[in-house]
């Protein structure tokens, strides 16, 4: 059910950030406060050098976005404390003030505490902070902000607290306003173990970021975050969506439809979301979800939703399904309503079992006597595995030498599908069909990391099974499910366990009508459709 007047605010808010913040020439904000920190903005990403600032995980939000992010908080109290970690230059500060002051009903209050822990910053920042000031006494908000020069991991937990030399705040942050520094973290690491030490496991900075601002958070703060989409889904965000979702409750998700859109200054290709988020225990309150290409526009999707059809109740591994458009939701309903879970059609996936850096003693460019066929993702052509010749000069077998036998399995027909899908493949999911007989006689065969594979048990599926099963999953209804909850490229077994599967007659009665040639992408979907709608 659409809630009217929460889509109705939604869009207000996305005029306001992209409609009234540009001038005709698109060069300048309509805000003086804004104004000067994007010019600050621009320049220093010009000037700081993108590789030492991607090594800092830097990627400065652009005033439209800012501005949107700061217009989605609620923020109802009288006096606002707010929380900016990672802060910059001070461009959500900004948009956050700019945005209290553009209200009717106005804070009478607004403390800042930014965190920084780049150096150079700290000038740009205090400068943004003293604009802030300005701004705010204009509109007649009393104002104060303090700067935080360090790790935000490791003196944000002090924030409350205080220490001998700082006294603390004594009460939780009502507004967080984040675009966290995006950067994996080593599992030996300092930024590993703090975050460890607050029960968190995560593998990127950004999910600790999110983590640190929701335990500072009053009960009943907001957090308003631009972050990558890829925590929605996978094994390595699960510790993270479990600690996050313990304790927040998704208000809003706006997705981007480009990947070049949030971040076009940086050249950065990420899908992004932008959330808005409460801590509260109840989960049963609508969620606003959208999409669009960018900020410049009208939304092209905008629903509201439960929450538990966002994170769907019952789910092991909480994944986080946005689907912005109605659309989306009869696509989500059908995969749902498919009989199988992939164990109750006993199968299974698992990860290729050759990481080629730690078996190149084994490695071998062509077939030779005593080896087996070597599969790469590279292999898999128009739905089969063609072999040998991988254009990419990949290692085409492997030595049955010392080590060998623990990362082969049985000769059969398996179903391999791509871990990671170029950026020039139309679909995310990309399957092909290993078939012994299409292939020289070999016993045994080696799949590489990159690749997951299905089997039964170890061994190989029916061959009637595995084409129906692959063509399956390259029809456009998988891929247009898989793409409400992951948020990148990598597909992994895990994602593949998630699924729900047609009935195993259903998949045999689909592969016997594909022969030696697989069909295309609209043939694939024909059958798909015939034989799971109707049986």
């Amino acid at each position: 059910m659409v809630v009217k007047s929460q889509i109705y605010r939604h869009e207000a808010v996305m005029q306001r950030a992209s409609a009234t913040l540009w001038k005709p020439d698109e060069q300048q904000v309509d805000e003086p406060l804004l104004e000067t920190v994007e010019n600050m903005r621009r320049h220093l990403s010009e000037h700081l050098g993108r590789q030492r600032r991607a090594l800092w995980g830097q990627f400065f939000t652009p005033a439209a976005i800012a501005l949107f992010m700061a217009e989605s908080f609620e923020a109802r109290q009288p006096a606002l404390r707010v929380l900016d970690a990672g802060a910059g230059v001070g461009s959500l500060s900004a948009a956050f003030v700019t945005a209290m002051a553009r209200r009717e009903h106005r804070p009478q209050a607004i403390s800042i505490t930014a965190f920084e822990i780049d150096p150079r910053l700290i000038p740009y920042l205090q400068t943004t902070l003293d604009l802030c000031r300005a701004a705010s006494r204009a509109a007649g908000i009393q104002f104060d902000a303090r700067i935080v020069e360090g790790n935000f991991l490791e003196a944000g937990p002090r924030t409350l607290t205080g220490d001998l030399f700082t006294p603390g705040l004594g009460e939780g942050f009502d507004c967080a306003i984040l675009n966290p520094p995006y950067r994996k973290i080593r599992s030996d690491s300092r930024d590993r173990q703090l975050l460890r030490a607050m029960g968190v496991e995560t593998s990127n900075l950004y999910a600790g970021f999110l983590a640190v601002a929701t335990t500072l958070l009053a009960p009943g703060g907001e957090i308003v975050a631009i972050t990558p989409r890829s925590f929605c889904n996978g094994p390595y965000f699960e510790p993270f969506r479990r600690f996050f979702l313990k304790a927040m409750r998704f208000r809003r998700i706006h997705v981007f439809d480009r990947r070049d859109c949030a971040f076009a200054d940086d050249a950065v290709l990420q899908e992004n979301i932008i959330f808005r988020a409460v801590k509260a225990a109840d989960g049963t309150d609508d969620v606003v979800v959208s999409g669009s290409p960018d900020l410049k526009g009208a939304n092209r999707h905008i629903q509201t939703v439960k929450h538990a059809d966002l994170v769907r109740p019952g789910d092991p591994h909480l994944f986080i399904h946005v689907v912005p458009d109605t659309d989306g939701q009869g696509v989500r309903r059908r995969m749902l309503e498919l009989e199988c879970t992939l164990e109750e059609l006993g199968l299974a996936v698992s990860t290729g079992r050759v990481v080629d850096f730690r078996a190149k003693h084994l490695l071998c460019l062509q077939p030779e006597p005593n080896t087996v066929p070597l599969i790469y993702p590279c292999h898999l052509q128009r739905g089969f595995v063609e072999w040998p010749g991988c254009r990419a000069r990949k290692p085409n077998a492997l030595v049955l030498g010392p080590g060998a036998q623990k990362l082969l399995v049985p000769k059969g027909c398996y179903v391999l599908v791509k871990r990671f899908s170029a950026k020039e493949e139309r679909r995310r999911v990309v399957a092909g069909i290993y078939d012994p007989l299409r292939l020289p006689p070999a016993e045994q065969v080696a799949f590489e990391n990159h690749l997951n594979f299905y089997h039964v048990r170890g061994a190989g599926l029916p061959v009637n099974l595995a084409k129906g099963l692959a063509a399956f999953l390259n029809s456009t209804l998988v891929d247009t499910y898989f793409r409400q909850f992951s948020g990148h490229t990598q597909v992994n077994a895990t994602d593949l366990r998630s699924l729900r599967y047609p009935a195993r007659d259903k998949l045999v009665r689909i592969g016997q009508h594909i022969g030696t040639t697989f069909p295309d992408q609209a043939e694939v979907d024909r059958l798909v459709r015939e034989v799971v709608s109707h049986g």
